[in-house]
C-alpha cells in the first residue's frame, strides 16, 4: 500500500484491481467483498477496522458532512484501486444546516440524502437521472430518497415531466444568507413567465419556443404548454407551422 499527503490531499493507492464484483459504478452499493476474509477478520478483531465492512461509507460520509468534494476512485485500474481524499476546507454553513436538522429529526443523515445534499450544494439544480448515477441507485429508489429530503422542507421539486429537476429549498438558502442564488435556481413563477414573454415580444416583434425557454430557464416542453396557455388566452397569436412556428401579440 502506497501513501501520500501533499497539497491536494491524502491519496492511498493499493496493488490489485477491485475485488470480482466491485466496481466504480456499484462501490457504494455492492455488499462488502474483502479481498482476503482471514485477514479482513483479523484486522477486525482487534480494532484496525470497521466490522461491517461499510468503510467506504464510513470515508462518504467524513467527507460529505463537512461539505468536502466526495471521495475519489476514479484512478483506480486493473492492477490497483487508487483513493483520493481532498483536503479542501470544510464548509461550514454546510455543516451547521446538516447538524441543524439532524438535531431537529433526531437522526443522522443515511448516506444517499449526504450524496444528494452535497451535489444539489455543489452543483444547485439537478435531475432525478443525474441524482441516481450520483447513489448508484435506480431512478425509483432514488426518488424515494428525495421525497423525504423534500418532506424535510431541506429540497425542492421545480417542473414536472423530463424538465422536473431539484434544488435546495429556500429556507436552506435563507439560512445561508444567499437568497439571491435561490432566485436564480428556483427560476421564475408562472405569472413571471408570462410576463417575461409579453415583455420580450414587446421588445422583439415576435418569439419562438427556445427563446422561450432560454428565458424563462424551463424545458421546451414546458415552453410549450405555455406558450399553449398564452395562445387560449388571447394574449398571444401563433404563427406559420412546425419547425417555423413563432408567436407574436395580438394585432
Amino acid at each position: 500500500m502506497y501513501i501520500r499527503f501533499d497539497n491536494d490531499g491524502l491519496s492511498v493507492s493499493n496493488p490489485g484491481g477491485f475485488v470480482e464484483g466491485v466496481a466504480l459504478d456499484n462501490i457504494l452499493t455492492v455488499e462488502p467483498r474483502p479481498r482476503n476474509p482471514l485477514l479482513a477478520d483479523i484486522v477486525k478483531r482487534i480494532g484496525l477496522a470497521e466490522r461491517t465492512g461499510r468503510g467506504v461509507d464510513l470515508i462518504f460520509q467524513g467527507l460529505l458532512r463537512y461539505g468536502r468534494p466526495a471521495p475519489d476512485y476514479s484512478a483506480s485500474n486493473s492492477t490497483s484501486v487508487v483513493l483520493k481524499m481532498s483536503n479542501a476546507a470544510a464548509d461550514t454553513e454546510f455543516l451547521r444546516m446538516v447538524l441543524n436538522e439532524e438535531n431537529r429529526s433526531r437522526t443522522r443523515f443515511p448516506l444517499d440524502s449526504m450524496i444528494i445534499l452535497s451535489r444539489l450544494k455543489d452543483e444547485r439544480r439537478l435531475n432525478i437521472s443525474s441524482l441516481a448515477r450520483s447513489i448508484q441507485k435506480s431512478e425509483p429508489q432514488t426518488r424515494s430518497v428525495i421525497e423525504r429530503l423534500v418532506e424535510t422542507g431541506m429540497v425542492e421539486a421545480h417542473g414536472s415531466g423530463r424538465g422536473r429537476h431539484y434544488i435546495l429549498s429556500a429556507r436552506i438558502y435563507r439560512r445561508s444568507g444567499d437568497k439571491s442564488q435561490y432566485i436564480r435556481q428556483a427560476g421564475f413563477g408562472p405569472i413571471q413567465q408570462e410576463q417575461m414573454v409579453q415583455g420580450f415580444l414587446n421588445k422583439n416583434v415576435r418569439i419562438t419556443r427556445s427563446d422561450v425557454a432560454d428565458l424563462c430557464r424551463i424545458s421546451p416542453f414546458q415552453a410549450t404548454r405555455l406558450l399553449s396557455k398564452l395562445v387560449e388566452e388571447g394574449k398571444i397569436v401563433r404563427k406559420g407551422q412546425g419547425k417555423g412556428t413563432y408567436y407574436v401579440l395580438p394585432s
